[in-house]
This record gives C-alpha cells, structure tokens and sequence, in this order.
C-alpha cells in the first residue's frame, strides 16, 4: 500500500515532466519585454531620423526664401516652425517642443563660422584680453566667429540654424533612465539675390 502511495508523485512529477502546456507563455515572458524594447528603438531611431529630415527640408527651404529681398524674417520662422510642429506628435506642443532659428550673415563664404583675426603675442594659439584684434562686424570685441546677427543685404551670405527640443514618442529612454527629451541641429548657408550692390565692410583694429 505505501508503495502505490510512493508512485503516485512520481508518476504526477513525470506527467508535468512532460507536459508542454504554458510553455509559450513562459518563453514570451522571458524574449517579450527585449523584443518590445526593441521595437521601440526601432521606432524611435526611425522617427528621429525622419524628424532630422523634416527640419533640414524645412530650414534649407526658410534659406531660399530668405534670399529674396521682398520676405519677412518672422513669416519665414512662422512658416519653418509649423512645419517642423507639425510631425511631431505632442500633448501640449507649446511646452513638449521648443524651437529657435536664427539667421547670421557673412560677407562671403570664405568667412562663415571663422574667428576674428589677432595678434598673438604669446603665441599660445589664443586671444587674450590684452591683444589688437581685428573688428569685423562692428560690435568691438572679439568674437570667434565674425557672422553678424540678420539676413544681411544684397549677395551676402547668409547662415540659417535652427535647433529643435522635443520629446521622444517612444518611453524607452525612460524606461532606461535617461533624458526622454532629444534636441536636433540643422543648418544650411545660401547667398542673397543680388538685388543691388553689396555692402563693402572693412575690419577696424581694435588694440586695448
């Protein structure tokens, strides 16, 4: 009598031995979260890729328009920025996305995002406070980079960049513990129509 008791568990551990029932839900248990994780970062690469595109379109277009003589700056922003608003989903677009533009003009190509010159007189590859430098966009002080703020005039070139803050769609960097906002820098340069004469500008040396 004890041994028939003695065979039943064991006859119970080997018919769960070979069951297979639930083994599916155990195995999503383990691969779902991984799979859905990356899944998101599929997406989220994919959107950010996309959303990258959109503001480089919309700022390269901003550009061309900026080169005609007879557009409004604030129209051009309106415009670039409802576009860039426009593929990004959000709750409350006013604060979940935040956008800046902003236009710099150069007399040439050759002058785009380049310092002023100086005279180094310690040679430490650096100005210091108390080196002549050249002014060559009439603020008087040293800049690192002589663009001057505007749309500038006729056949100037002129930098537009914009910079784009938003929240991801997906919650995956939350999820991992980190920042869920992402920021994107576009820029393109274009030269204004010569729609008149070019302003001449010429640096003024500046010594303390």
């Amino acid at each position: 009598m004890s041994a028939r008791r003695r065979s039943r568990p064991c006859a119970l551990v080997r018919r769960l031995r070979r069951c297979e029932s639930g083994v599916s839900a155990v195995e999503f248990g383990f691969v779902g979260p991984i799979f859905i994780m990356l899944l998101m970062a599929v997406f989220d690469t994919g959107f950010s890729i996309y959303t990258r595109a959109v503001l480089q379109g919309a700022v390269e277009e901003g550009a061309r328009t900026a080169s005609l003589e007879n557009t409004q700056w604030e129209v051009i922003k309106q415009r670039v920025n409802n576009q860039v608003r426009a593929v990004i989903p959000a709750a409350n677009p006013e604060t979940d996305i935040s956008f800046e533009i902003d236009p710099f003009y150069y007399q040439n190509y050759a002058d785009v995002v380049i310092p002023e010159d100086f005279t180094d007189l310690n040679a430490n590859g650096r100005w210091d406070p108390n080196e002549c430098f050249v002014d060559r966009n009439g603020n008087r002080s040293y800049d690192e980079d002589v663009g001057i703020q505007g749309r500038g005039g006729a056949q100037d070139v002129v930098a537009i960049r914009a910079q784009l803050e938003f929240r991801r769609a997906m919650p995956l960097w939350n999820m991992l513990g980190q920042p869920q906002t992402m920021t994107l820098v576009a820029s393109t340069y274009l030269r204004n129509q010569p729609f008149s004469g070019q302003a001449s500008r010429v640096g003024v040396r500046i010594c303390p």
